[in-house]
């Protein structure tokens, strides 16, 4: 798919260094086909040493030379990085934006482009176990889309999507959600130090207790729903039941579910131009 085809990443950072590292492992593409732009050059050479690609410290030089154009710089620089790019990008590439919170119709009118591919990534991409959802413009043709999941495959599962409404909504639950994964086991751990664990102890019976309930309910072959699951090992009037009545009594699940509708919201607030939050106004 990309024999004599380049990709050009702008913005060197983790996650675009995860899809080179993920495209040269799985042979997807030859590292050089592929060249990372951005402003430090100690990054760029960092880059072209580890993975003996191409590097520019001018992203519409880079640009100029792509079949494929991945935007993955940080959202607040996205506005500056289209203006340099508008008029740099060949007539038949494809651009394909990690950018967090940037809309199809943003992108395409800061490059006057229209072939643009939206995606969400989350952070197991960067070992090559995350779970991205994507969805492409009308003027993206059917191997431009097979060229985007290639590239997107490098970070682990891709689902596409028709309608760009569901990147909000993937924002809220898979690209927000390892943070929600890390505070449970966070809080866990902490629990068992309190109960008198080592905290290394504590850690490795947390993180295998998570990775195994992922693994048995991902190899469960009758597609047992989750609270069937649940009910398997809660016994009448046994620790899992008196644990998980308190869970319930504290909210737990209605906490769960409005953490992430007001992600969702924000994400879509974000997409409108929103600013960040300021700062509450004190009562004193």
């Amino acid at each position: 798919m990309f024999t004599n085809r380049t990709i050009a990443f702008i913005g060197p950072g983790v996650m675009a260094e995860a899809m080179i590292a993920g495209l040269i492992r799985r042979e997807v593409a030859q590292a050089s086909g592929l060249i990372a732009a951005g402003p430090r050059q100690e990054r760029l050479d960092e880059l072209s040493q580890k993975y003996a690609m191409r590097v520019s410290i001018n992203n519409a030089e880079a640009a100029r030379q792509a079949d494929v154009v991945v935007l993955s710089v940080k959202p607040q620089r996205l506005e500056r990085v289209l203006v340099g790019l508008k008029g740099a990008i060949r007539s038949d590439a494809l651009v394909l934006s990690i950018v967090a919170g940037a809309t199809i119709e943003k992108i395409s009118r800061g490059l006057d482009h229209r072939m643009v591919v939206r995606s969400m990534p989350n952070t197991p991409a960067q070992i090559g176990e995350g779970i991205t959802v994507w969805v492409a413009a009308s003027e993206v043709s059917d191997v431009q889309k097979e060229m985007a999941r290639q590239i997107l495959s490098a970070l682990g599962q891709e689902v596409f999507v028709e309608e760009e409404n569901y990147l909000d909504m993937a924002t809220a639950l898979s690209g927000t959600g390892p943070a929600y994964v890390f505070l449970f086991m966070e809080a866990m751990v902490d629990a068992g130090v309190h109960l008198g664990f080592p905290r290394r102890i504590a850690e490795q019976l947390v993180a295998q207790t998570l990775r195994g309930s992922v693994n048995f309910y991902q190899r469960n072959e009758e597609h047992v729903h989750l609270a069937r699951l649940r009910n398997q090992v809660t016994s009448p009037g046994g620790t899992s039941a008196e644990a998980l009545y308190y869970l319930e009594k504290a909210g737990f699940r209605t906490a769960i579910s409005r953490a992430i509708w007001a992600a969702y919201e924000r994400s879509v607030e974000l997409g409108q131009g929103g600013k960040t939050h300021p700062p509450e106004k004190s009562n004193g």
